[in-house]
């Protein structure tokens, strides 16, 4: 058995991979970029090493600074998670050429499988079912364009080189083929280092299901049941489960058998994944392979009780499979919830920044996967991704109780996040009825600004909180700049120091919010002689006593009579924030005027000609110059960011003054990319 690992990896995936290999008493190495010097992973191994610049070109792709780390460190081996060198067969190989064991399938297996056209003729030749398109060899785009119109719109175009919604482009008619061709081929190339493209017919109402397999160096080679990840946005996973309720007993046990047959036809060894499509009439087609350990990886871990990482190292090492198929009975329901930091008033952008603080959930049942803690930086370089938050229940309609109380108890300050959206599947009657499709976002409106509606009924424990959090509080936390970092630091309250928000109408205090564009007044008055019972007005709503208690990480429990809410606060210098049942609500203080703010405002027309970047990222299409007349909602320029593109889009009907960047250009997010006349 390995004595040490190294995780050529970070996030979440690094520390999940530690934490088993703590259990099984081996050592484990992280590497890490300059953008993650202090990074969870980087503080949870027993050995850490810097590899590069925080671009992953230089860092976590560089094989040959990774295996000089193996190398260093006495690593006998390398788990690669997922992402990154996972999937690279160049890595296998110079793993394998190094000496050092590669946790995963062979290099054959993977470059079989690894190429989505090489794996549907596979799959075909073992009578699995494929879904109409075309995977041929020519990339002409004229072929192209004709296969399409043979296949038949709608349709997908897809790389061949990868997943995760990278180079995926749906198409509803042929007026549209060659622009999003284009599309796909550059996000590709940008994803995978491949612009190789095939074509998929678009199956309505489908359902998207995936079955794990596990197999070893000795022909064992057995399947851990499904699990359905239909719920997704731009092609990307937010949501898994299993078992899926779309599956009989029977076809449960068809599709196990058919992608044990495909990862045998492909001398698979290790964990990977066979996915597969199901449409409305419970038909299913094989989608691709993912040759590595998944993200939705727990929801299997806690329907069967095996670890699946602890089942990669054995297989790794040597040793048999110790499970057979016969011995599989899945058991409960499990749901996996992917917490993003993410701005939902922004189209679900990437939110850059610091996590001042993150309250993770508790209790039976509930499993919380993370690679983020209170202080650490969410940053343009990598995956957005806050936390996995898992849940098992005895049966499904549990599971989503205890994920819906999970997501309430969840908190995150600093960022924006996706738990709203979270919260609105997971209280969606269409989820709970089971109604899963890959459509499910775009049928119940939920694909846009979801948020607004929600939050625009302010619960009134929020203004409580927040009023009783600045007044009797023991601080206010300001975020003060130091670098590209926001710190959180306690200030003391005075609050005769600012003129707006305070003031007395007899013995009570009063403070001035804003939430919404609206405005809202909260009186406080101590009640007795307990600093925490207090007499409380809103507006012009009728005075009522709360008791508060304040605890550790910003909580603050309040109280009228019996009934008690719990809330959790983070306060800033201009404002407050208030974590109320898995949503955030920001409340802003009434500020002194700001005399240059006052006038960069007073011409508002002049701030709505500059169009900016959303995030951080590259240009890669510049389609409007200097002078162009444009639509409205015309495509200016395409902008890529975290492998995805963003586009820039005239806000009416005008002129182009000036395009300040050409294609190739490095912006940060927030700066002038056209300036409209």
């Amino acid at each position: 058995m390995f004595t040490k690992i190294l995780i050529a990896n970070r996030g979440e995936i690094a520390v999940r991979i530690m934490a088993t290999c703590g259990d099984m008493g081996i050592r484990t190495v992280a590497i890490y970029s300059e953008a993650d010097r202090n990074a969870l992973h980087v503080r949870k191994a027993d050995e850490a090493y810097f590899i590069g610049p925080a671009p992953a070109a230089q860092s976590y792709l560089d094989i040959e600074t990774i295996i000089g780390v193996a190398k260093r460190s006495g690593a006998q081996a390398i788990h690669p998670g997922y992402g990154f060198l996972a999937e690279n067969t160049d890595f296998v190989e110079a793993c394998e050429q190094a000496g050092i064991i590669f946790i995963g399938p062979p290099a054959s297996a993977m470059r079989m499988m690894g190429s989505k056209i090489a794996a549907k003729k596979l799959a075909h030749s073992v009578d699995a079912p494929i879904i109409p398109g075309y995977n041929g060899d020519s990339q002409d785009d004229a072929v192209l364009l004709k296969e399409a119109e043979r296949v038949d719109f709608p349709l997908l175009i897809k790389s061949s080189a990868g997943g995760g919604g990278k180079g995926m482009r749906e198409v509803l008619a042929p007026a549209a083929f060659l622009e999003q061709l284009a599309g796909a081929r550059r996000e590709a190339l940008s994803a995978f280092g491949d612009d190789t493209v095939f074509l998929e017919r678009l199956i309505q109402h489908s359902r998207h299901i995936e079955v794990q397999v596990l197999g070893d160096t000795f022909g064992n080679l057995i399947h851990l049941g499904e699990r359905e990840c239909s719920i997704q946005r731009r092609h990307q996973k937010i949501l898994e489960e299993s078992p899926s309720v779309a599956l009989t007993p029977a076809l449960r046990t068809e599709m196990g058998a058919t992608a044990v047959r495909i990862a045998k036809a492909a001398g698979y060894v290790n964990a990977g994944t066979i996915e597969f499509m199901l449409d409305a009439d419970k038909r299913y087609y094989f989608l691709e392979m993912n040759t590595r350990l998944q993200v939705e990886h727990p929801v299997t871990e806690l329907v069967t009780g095996i670890d699946l990482v602890r089942h990669q190292i054995l297989i790794a090492a040597g040793e048999p499979l110790r499970i057979s198929q016969e011995e599989q009975s899945p058991r409960g329901h499990a749901i996996e919830m992917r917490l993003y930091a993410e701005d939902p008033d922004q189209g679900f952008l990437p939110s850059t920044g610091t996590v001042t603080r993150f309250i993770k959930p508790e209790g039976p049942g509930i499993r919380v996967d993370n690679g983020i803690e209170s202080g650490d930086e969410i940053t343009q370089f990598y995956d957005p991704m806050i936390a996995k938050l898992i849940v098992y229940g005895e049966d499904r309609l549990s599971a989503i109780a205890r994920m819906r109380r999970a997501l309430e108890r969840c908190a995150v300050f600093g960022v924006k996040t996706n738990a709203p959206l979270l919260h609105t599947i997971a209280t969606h009657p269409a989820f709970q009825e089971g109604l899963t499709y890959t459509s499910f976002l775009q049928e119940h409106s939920l694909a846009g600004d979801h948020a607004s509606e929600k939050l625009s009924s302010l619960p009134k424990e929020v203004l409580i909180a927040a009023a009783l959090s600045d007044i009797a509080g023991e601080g206010r936390m300001n975020a003060a700049s130091h670098g590209n970092n926001q710190v959180a630091h306690s200030v003391p309250i005075n609050p005769w120091e600012t003129l707006g928000p305070w003031r007395m109408i007899g013995e009570a205090q009063r403070i001035t919010y804003t939430a919404n564009d609206e405005e809202h007044s909260v009186a406080l008055r101590k009640v007795g002689e307990g600093a925490n019972e207090w007499s409380i007005q809103i507006d012009a709503q009728t005075t009522e006593n709360i008791t508060c208690t304040f605890g550790n990480d910003g909580l603050i429990l309040l109280r009228r009579q019996a009934r008690q809410a719990l809330a959790y606060l983070q306060q800033f210098e201009d404002r407050t924030e208030v974590a109320l049942n898995g949503y955030l609500y920001a409340l802003a203080r009434r500020q002194p005027p700001d005399i240059d703010a006052t006038a960069r405002d007073s011409n508002i027309a002049h701030t709505q000609k500059r169009l900016t970047a959303p995030m951080a990222g590259t240009i890669v299409k510049v389609q409007a110059h200097d002078g162009d007349v444009v639509e409205q909602r015309q495509v200016l320029v395409i902008l890529s960011a975290m492998k995805m593109e963003h586009t820039i889009t005239a806000p009416y009907a005008g002129k182009v003054r000036h395009v300040y960047y050409q294609e190739g250009a490095v912006v940060n997010g927030g700066v002038t990319i056209v300036e409209m006349e």
